[in-house]
């Protein structure tokens, strides 16, 4: 079965991880990905060599393309650039601000030479305001739009332990990019994209945001805890205080704090207390209530918990690190090839029930760049 983007032309001149992160989805689904890469290549490359002498990064985010090196400042690689999008359905750059208008190939400039065309721009702070033209990398957006601030523990904000500044704003200009595709089909023009870093942060940021504008409330960081459901948190079981006997327990609403207490905890004199009546009143005692909580659960092993949650149709969760991740019994992987051998990546977490999609090769730098110029010569 054909994939659903097979016959999609996209021209990529992209670095790091958001960019890369939005094509290499579109060359998932069937899209030919031309990657663009200076010299030195894609600075992510070197981000470290743990996969076979290859970086994490890279071969996450660069199967199924094709590399080409192109040197934009020599006339006939600036020409060749230009043969290559007047054939491109899509073109992705994240380069710095204002680099590609430099280069000649600024999504005004393109738009206007090919309507068809869908351009995504990708940057860190938009290409407006007193923060355009700043350089932004996803641990500075992560401390510039709050959510560090809000990550972490009562002591101290964290960064989030992924880059999750880069994988967010990819996946929203992958989403735009497939939406810019079906109004093509429908309207004969193309679009032009932008998402900055920043912006997708903000997005994230949305519920802090309005618990401050609307009700006053500073999110507070609160670990492995919800600031704003209770009990939501984790809990060392049978005494111990080690991640390996910690259980996770999410309590949503009034009727499975009812079944908690009665079922897990056999303490149904706990859901007669005014203060732990509802989510409200229990978000407030929260101290109170996690320390009746914890002592209970320090009897009991987290076996016998475990099944009393199950039982009691209570959400809980282990508090696995990487290593438990790594044999985790749903984990699903699947494999690409590179040029140091096979890398096994996690699966797609989007499934085709009945279609079976396999991942192309992650590129060497340049490894297409003699055939591309042969197909795109004059």
């Amino acid at each position: 079965m054909a994939l659903p983007l097979e016959g999609i032309l996209v021209v990529a001149v992209e670095q790091a991880a958001a960019a890369p992160y939005a094509s290499s989805r579109l060359a998932d689904a069937g899209a030919r990905v031309i990657k663009v890469e200076r010299a030195q290549g894609d600075f992510a490359r070197g981000y470290d060599s743990a996969v076979n002498g290859d970086s994490t990064y890279f071969v996450w985010l660069n199967r199924g393309k094709e590399s080409i090196v192109l040197d934009f400042s020599n006339a006939d690689d600036a020409a060749l650039l230009q043969r290559l999008i007047g054939q491109a359905d899509v073109l992705i750059q994240n380069l710095g601000p204002g680099a590609a208008k430099r280069a000649g190939f600024g999504w005004e400039a393109m738009r206007a030479r090919h309507p068809r065309l869908i351009t995504c721009d990708i940057t860190g702070y938009g290409e407006e305001g007193p923060y355009a033209g700043m350089r932004a990398y996803d641990l500075l957006v992560q401390a510039e739009s709050g959510i560090a601030s809000v990550t972490g523990t009562p002591e101290a904000p964290g960064r989030i332990g992924v880059s999750a500044c880069d994988v967010a704003t990819g996946m929203y200009a992958h989403a735009a990019i497939l939406e810019a595709l079906l109004q093509r089909e429908r309207t004969g023009a193309g679009s032009a994209i932008h998402v900055s870093l920043f912006d997708a942060m903000c997005d994230w940021m949305t519920v802090p945001l309005l618990h401050y504008e609307y009700a006053g409330m500073i999110w507070p960081r609160v670990g492995l805890s919800h600031p704003t459901i209770a009990p939501y948190g984790a809990f060392p079981v049978g005494g111990a205080v080690g991640a390996e006997e910690t259980v996770l327990i999410g309590v949503q609403n009034d009727g499975e704090w009812k079944r908690f207490a009665e079922d897990v905890l056999k303490r149904a004199d706990l859901t007669a207390r005014p203060e732990f009546a509802t989510n409200l009143a229990r978000v407030e005692h929260r101290a109170q209530l996690d320390r009746e909580i914890a002592a209970t659960l320090a009897t009991m092993t987290k076996q016998q918990v475990v099944s009393a949650l199950a039982a009691a149709r209570i959400a809980f969760a282990s508090v696995n690190d990487v290593t438990q991740l790594s044999r985790h019994p749903q984990l699903r992987r699947t494999t690409v090839p590179t040029a140091h051998g096979e890398a096994r990546l996690v699966s797609p977490p989007a499934t085709f029930r009945g279609q079976e999609r396999k991942l192309g090769e992650v590129p060497g730098l340049g490894q297409h760049s003699s055939a591309i110029r042969a197909e795109f010569a004059k």
